[in-house]
């Protein structure tokens, strides 16, 4: 089993990539198979609505989103995680999902089955839309998203304002919701 991971922000070290990590990590210590992509790496193009998807089963649009999308394919679980702007994701990080969506859905419903969650972190205020926006992708996509001790939200500041090593709650949650998706992996692929 593997577990893919997407981090939305397009800064080298930021907190959403060390909220990921933190959940990733004990799905590692459950013997899953863990990988890491950030977006700030990838040129990723906004879905066009060519719908070309609905006969060619993937997406023709000529950027990163193929790599990513066969990644997403092969793996059993898929976690998100984003810094929230503006109460929303990050535009590289939507136009992954408005794109898998399309091919996915086209394709027969590919993510069917598959199981993950996503990660919000803000400085204040603006979660909730955008854990939502993550939440609407997941169950469109006939995918399966164990719960934690908390809701996946996790608190950072501005470039380091406010370290997320601090946030005792964010981390507790995010260990948590590893150990129970980690369990679910095993329920129904094991």
């Amino acid at each position: 089993m593997k577990v893919l991971g997407i981090a939305g922000s397009p800064r080298e070290k930021s907190n959403s990539l060390y909220y990921l990590n933190c959940a990733l990590e004990e799905i590692e210590k459950a013997g899953i198979a863990t990988e890491v992509i950030a977006l700030r790496d990838k040129k990723i193009e906004p879905c066009s609505a060519c719908y070309d998807c609905r006969e060619a089963r993937l997406c023709t649009i000529n950027d990163d989103f193929g790599e990513i999308f066969d990644k997403m394919l092969k793996a059993e679980g898929i976690v998100l995680s984003t810094p929230v702007y503006v109460s929303s994701i990050t535009v590289p990080l939507m136009s992954v999902l408005q794109r898998a969506a399309f091919v996915a859905h086209w394709g027969g419903k590919m993510l069917m089955g598959k199981v993950g969650a996503p990660i919000t972190v803000a400085q204040r205020a603006g979660q909730n839309m955008a854990l939502s926006q993550m939440l609407m992708w997941y169950f469109f996509n006939g995918m399966t998203v164990p719960g934690s001790i908390y809701w996946n939200v996790c608190i950072a500041g501005t470039r380091g304002a406010r370290d997320p090593e601090k946030d005792e709650i964010g981390i507790q949650t995010l260990k948590a919701f590893g150990k129970n998706m980690s369990a679910v992996m095993k329920k129904i692929f094991v």
